[in-house]
């Protein structure tokens, strides 16, 4: 990367997405460049969870491609795409989907010990880091449970950034929270993206939370009507 210049991270190009005769996605294209804040708006039913997912490597389009980080993940096995998606991307949901059995440090390094196999003292100390960075280095040993939804949110956000992914796709992540919580969440967000140059894609319905985004992809039935 030289003269400023920023890597692509995703390249959709006309993804069309088909279920039987409905069409939820409709010849999409757009980039995401490294360190990009990108929120993706529209009304309910425009196919904005469905474009997450496909980018998020959990769905196939129909029809078109898209590449994440050059590789055509059209051309990858289950496998191949379990793996590219494990150390490329990082994941925040409206419920946050933490295990409840395990305690806040133990959730944090999971992504860690999927694509590795087993836990290191390293990986330990990465969780526990990422956990102070988010406010939460007093709590490593608290279950679910224990944690308000500000706190577990906090956790799922330090989970995202486990495995140093380029890119986080955040859906709907303060859709649960109150204004404030909601603003101490995207303001952890927006550090971890000056930081560390993480890319953020965010699905939501908070035009204050879209309003402090550097682009905008709006969807209407389908199809890209601004960017």
């Amino acid at each position: 990367m030289t003269g400023g210049e920023r890597r692509r991270i995703v390249a959709a190009r006309a993804v069309t997405k088909s279920y039987g005769a409905f069409r939820a996605l409709d010849r999409v294209s757009f980039d995401i460049l490294e360190g990009e804040k990108v929120v993706i708006i529209g009304p309910s039913g425009s196919g904005k969870s469905t474009l997450l997912n496909i980018i998020g490597l959990l769905e196939r389009p129909t029809a078109g491609t898209l590449s994440i980080r050059g590789r055509d993940t059209a051309a990858l096995g289950e496998s191949e795409l379990t793996a590219l998606r494990g150390r490329t991307l990082g994941f925040v949901f409206q419920f946050h989907h933490l295990i409840p059995a395990f305690d806040a440090l133990e959730n944090t390094l999971m992504p860690m010990l999927i694509d590795r196999g087993r836990i290191t003292p390293e990986m330990r100390e990465r969780a526990a880091w990422l956990l102070e960075q988010v406010g939460l280095g007093d709590a490593l040993g608290k279950k679910p449970a224990e944690l308000s939804g500000g706190m577990q949110q906090r956790v799922a956000i330090a989970r995202a950034l486990a495995m140093s992914p380029p890119m986080v796709l955040a859906d709907e992540p303060t859709g649960n929270l109150d204004t404030h919580t909601a603003d101490e969440i995207f303001d952890l967000m927006r550090r971890f993206n000056a930081e560390h140059d993480t890319a953020f894609l965010v699905v939501t319905h908070d035009p204050r939370l879209a309003a402090r985004c550097s682009r905008r992809i709006e969807l209407v039935d389908g199809r890209v009507v601004a960017s």
